[in-house]
C-alpha cells in the first residue's frame, strides 16, 4: 500500500500527520495522555466522562445481549432507534423526521460527519467552511474528501462567530458549512444570529449545512437552538447527533445524522462502506435514553454546570483567567499571566507543576492562525466531582 506523507492518518495512538519516513507524527492529545500516565497527573486533557450513563440504558443493552441481539442491524439502524431519534426531535425542537427515510444510525458522530462529507464533496474545487478552533477531525474529515478547508475564527472571549469573516469565506465554491453548537473546544454555545446568518449565506451560494450537535443536552448557560429549526434551514440541514455525551456511553460511538431523504441516501451510500453497521445492543438501548423524561436531560446539564463551577473556581484560584463556558465538557482559561504565552510548552509543563494535564487550545487552530489564540488552555469537566475537586486543589497550589 502507498500512502502520501503530509496526509492524515489515525491510529490506536491517535490523529497525526503522516511524515516523510511514513511513520505518524503523535498529536498532543497523545502525548499528553502518556504523560498523565508517566506523572499520575490528573487527565483534564480527554473528553470523556469518568462515570456510567443512566442505569435504564446499561440495562437496556444487557439485556439486549441475552436476548441475542448480536448480530447486524439493519443498515439504517434499528428500527425502534429510528423512531425514537424522530420522536426526540419532534419533542425538544418540534422538527418533522421520516424515521424510515430521513435517519441514518452511525458508528458515532465522526462516522456521520466524514460519511457526510465523502458523499457531498465533488472534488478539490469545493470548499467546505468551519468555525475555528474546531475538533481536529473536521480538518482530517475534509481532506479525505478532497476538498479544500476554510476558517473562520470565533472571536475571543465570547467565541462568536465573526459575520464579515464569515461572509467573506462563504462563496460559490462552498459546498458545506459545518456548524459545530455546543462548541468543542470553546463552551460557546452560538447566538441566533449567527446561526441565521449562516443560513442566509448557505441560501445565497447553495451551500450545504452539516451539524455538529453532540453536546445538545449539555448546554447549560444559554439555549442550544439546532440550525434545523431556522427558516429555509431544513431542506439544506444534516443534523448530526450522538448518544456518548448525552448519556456517558462515549465507547459505544452511537451516532445519528437526519436530514432530507435525497441527502441521506447519499450518506447512507457511503456510509455502508464505511463501517456498514454497528453496535447492535447498543441501539435498543439508546432508544430507551431517548425516551427518558425531560428531568435526566435537565439534570445533566446542571451537573455538568456544577462541575465546571468546581474547575474555574480552581483555575481562578491558580491565577488562571477563566472563559465561562455556556456548554459541553470543556472550560477555557488563559494561561499568559502565568507563563503560558507558549501554550504549548505551559502544558508540557503542567503535569510536573501541578499534577494536571490539559491541551493547549491551539491545537485545534490552524498553524498561520495560532498566535490569535495564544496563551489558551482547555481543561475537561466531565469528571467525578471528587476528580476535579482534587485536580483544583492541585492547580491552586501549584500557582
Amino acid at each position: 500500500m502507498s500512502v502520501i506523507p503530509g496526509a492524515w492518518w489515525r491510529t490506536a495512538e491517535g490523529a497525526g500527520l503522516l511524515s516523510a519516513d511514513g511513520t505518524v507524527a503523535p498529536t498532543i492529545f497523545a502525548e499528553m495522555s502518556a504523560a498523565a500516565a508517566r506523572t499520575g497527573a490528573i487527565n483534564l486533557g480527554q473528553g470523556f466522562p469518568d462515570e456510567d450513563g443512566p442505569q435504564e440504558v446499561l440495562d437496556a443493552a444487557r439485556q439486549a445481549i441475552a436476548a441475542g441481539v448480536n448480530q447486524y442491524p439493519p443498515g439504517r439502524g434499528v428500527p425502534d432507534l429510528l423512531s425514537a431519534i424522530a420522536e426526540h426531535q419532534q419533542r425538544f425542537y418540534g422538527l418533522e423526521v421520516d424515521p424510515a427515510r430521513e435517519v441514518i444510525v452511525t458508528a458515532g458522530a465522526t462516522e456521520a460527519l466524514t460519511a457526510s462529507l465523502l458523499a457531498l464533496i465533488d472534488g478539490p474545487d469545493d470548499e467546505v467552511v468551519v468555525f475555528e478552533p474546531y475538533y481536529d477531525s473536521y480538518a482530517a474529515a475534509v481532506a479525505l474528501a478532497g476538498a479544500t478547508l476554510v476558517t473562520v475564527p470565533l472571536r475571543r472571549p465570547e467565541f462568536q462567530p465573526d459575520l464579515d469573516r464569515l461572509a467573506d469565506a462563504v462563496t460559490d465554491r462552498t459546498r458545506i458549512i459545518i456548524v459545530n453548537d455546543p462548541h468543542n473546544p470553546t463552551g460557546a454555545v452560538f447566538a441566533r444570529e449567527a446561526l441565521t446568518e449562516i443560513v442566509r449565506l448557505a441560501e445565497r451560494h447553495d451551500a450545504v449545512i452539516v451539524t455538529d450537535e453532540v453536546y445538545e443536552h449539555l448546554a447549560f448557560h444559554a439555549t442550544h437552538i439546532p440550525i434545523a429549526t431556522l427558516p429555509g434551514a431544513a431542506g439544506r440541514t444534516l443534523t448530526i447527533s450522538s448518544a456518548g455525551k448525552t448519556f456517558s456511553t462515549t465507547g459505544w460511538k452511537i451516532g445519528w445524522v437526519h436530514g432530507p431523504a435525497d441527502l441521506i441516501t447519499a450518506v447512507l451510500t457511503v456510509k455502508q462502506y464505511l463501517t456498514y453497521v454497528n453496535g447492535s445492543p447498543f441501539q435498543p438501548a439508546i432508544a430507551v435514553g431517548l425516551r427518558l423524561p425531560d428531568s435526566y436531560f435537565a439534570g445533566s446539564a446542571a451537573v455538568l454546570a456544577h462541575k465546571h463551577e468546581i474547575l474555574g473556581a480552581g483555575l481562578r484560584s491558580a491565577g488562571f483567567e477563566v472563559v465561562p463556558p455556556q456548554g459541553g465538557y470543556f472550560t477555557v482559561a488563559d494561561a499568559t499571566e502565568l507563563g503560558g504565552a507558549d501554550v504549548a510548552a505551559f502544558c508540557r509543563a503542567l503535569p510536573e507543576r501541578a499534577g494536571v494535564v490539559a491541551i493547549p487550545l491551539t491545537a485545534f487552530v490552524s498553524p498561520e492562525h495560532r498566535a490569535e489564540y495564544a496563551g489558551l488552555v482547555r481543561f475537561a469537566a466531565c469528571k467525578r466531582v471528587e476528580v476535579l475537586e482534587e485536580a483544583a486543589a492541585r492547580l491552586s497550589a501549584g500557582f
